[in-house]
């Protein structure tokens, strides 16, 4: 027997390839699916199983095309209901997997068709638990995302409450979780940067586990302080219920190399997008009209779906050359399908064409701090507002990138806008997309908060 997990930076998100005796099992898979079939082909395994432990918000599965390449059928938890054909397990149902066994436990609560899936070894002793959102390490999934109807937050929580107590923590102190989140995913609040821990370990150390706490004080913790879940949630939800087009598809439409002129032409003709995936700071010194900055070297596709509303958009990619297929597929992997070319070359075929060039303002904290020192400033703090509360720039008003759609109106046209985050990734995000609304005053400030701290401009702690 073999368990591999296989994590995704990028999304915080964990999938699972299951061996035993030459077959195999994959759990929460990506949507690109030709690794999880190489690894079948190269440990001589066939693929009998495609499990997933609930509908997915953050991200679009690939159990649709995994199924139709390998003849897996796709198992969901009790309550699932799709548009396409798939096995709904029934609590306790049994699958076996050469000499192991995959044992379903129905855990609702972060969804309502939430299931764990425990695995027995040879002798039935249980060895793992794929916890998906249910059960993170040092968290649970938050409870606020399936509310239908007369069905509330708190609801959930309770049977969230209920499934942890009676699924979850009756099984061996030495199960190993292996959930489907770490740290940095919006799934839950306090993840650990561990991706797997013993069970014991978990009723020690995670809050949500103590064993002396009663439902109204679970129910209480667990939404507290949850904040508004990111607006692609409820749409990959209904990709992952309903289905979607093959991945196959969308790289093939998006893996157009277009010149310069091809280029300008698709982005007049079509009402694309231009998303510029470069570095922040190479981005600043040169980047063509218009486009928005959200770098492939940060939580690339995450903020894709926080700041592009609709999943239909028609996108244009700049990237470095040879990473063009890359960026097509992490769009895809949150529901971005509709990319219709990237620019052959990246930035320096625009360049070389002679075509108009942007820029935007780069400061550092010393020239920031220069600046201070001369009167008021309009400082603009676009992280997240717990971030600020820890700690801010004095004077500064914080604007949340995540929000900055909403929050249009409250950046002034008419001065110059000092936009900070912690490092420097958010605020070029921030300033681009300022820039492309016509907001022209936009000074970014590098190294972010991290570097201002270290200068002698005034700092406000924990207000």
């Amino acid at each position: 027997m073999k368990i591999e997990q296989i994590y995704t930076g990028c999304l915080a998100q964990g999938a699972y390839f299951i061996v035993s005796n030459g077959e195999a099992a994959v759990i929460d898979p990506l949507r690109e699916v030709e690794p999880y079939i190489r690894k079948a082909a190269l440990t001589g395994a066939t693929i009998k199983y495609v499990f997933e432990t609930h509908f997915h918000a953050d991200f679009v599965s690939g159990h649709l095309d995994l199924s139709e390449k390998t003849g897996a059928p796709i198992i969901y938890g009790p309550g699932a209901k799709t548009g396409f054909k798939a096995h709904i397990a029934s609590d306790g149902e049994e699958f076996q997997l050469g000499e192991i066994t995959i044992q379903v436990l129905h855990t609702p609560g972060h969804t309502l068709e939430s299931a764990c899936y425990l695995l027995l070894d040879k002798n039935r002793k249980p060895v793992a638990l794929f916890s998906g959102d249910t059960l993170f390490i040092g968290d649970v999934g938050r409870p606020d995302l399936a509310q239908k109807g007369e069905l509330t937050m708190d609801d959930l929580a309770g049977m969230l409450f209920d499934s942890l107590r009676n699924k979850v923590m009756p099984l061996p102190d030495d199960v190993i979780v292996y959930p489907a989140h770490g740290a940095g995913s919006a799934c839950g609040k306090h993840m650990s940067k561990e991706t797997s821990d013993t069970l014991g370990n978990q009723k020690r150390f995670n809050y949500a586990l103590r064993a002396d706490m009663t439902k109204e004080e679970f129910v209480k913790e667990v939404t507290a302080g949850l904040t508004e879940p990111p607006q692609y949630f409820p749409k990959n939800v209904k990709m992952n219920r309903d289905g979607y087009e093959s991945i196959d598809d969308v790289l093939e439409r998006g893996d157009q190399a277009l010149s310069a002129e091809a280029f300008e032409a698709k982005a007049n003709n079509t009402g694309a997008l231009i998303i510029d995936t470069r570095k922040a700071t190479d981005f600043a010194k040169g980047f063509i009209p218009n486009s928005i900055n959200i770098g492939i070297d940060g939580n690339f596709a995450p903020w894709v779906g926080a700041l592009v509303p609709d999943l239909k958009q028609t996108l244009l990619i700049i990237t470095e050359p040879g990473k063009e297929e890359e960026v097509i597929t992490r769009l895809a992997r949150v529901g971005y399908d509709h990319t219709i070319g990237y620019l052959n070359g990246g930035f320096q075929t625009w360049e070389a064409s002679g075509k108009e060039v942007d820029s935007i303002k780069s400061i550092s904290a010393n020239e920031f701090e220069a600046d201070f020192e001369k009167g008021e400033l309009e400082i603009i703090d676009v992280r997240k507002p717990d971030e600020f509360a820890s700690g801010h720039i004095e004077g500064a008003k914080n604007l949340p990138l995540d929000y900055i759609n909403d929050l249009m109106e409250e950046f002034p046209k008419d001065k110059n806008l000092y936009i900070h985050c912690a490092g420097g990734y958010r605020s070029m995000v921030a300033a681009s997309i300022l820039k492309s609304r016509g907001i022209e005053r936009v000074i970014n400030i590098e190294g972010g908060f991290g570097a201002v701290s270290k200068t002698k401009v005034p700092v406000l702690e924990g207000v």
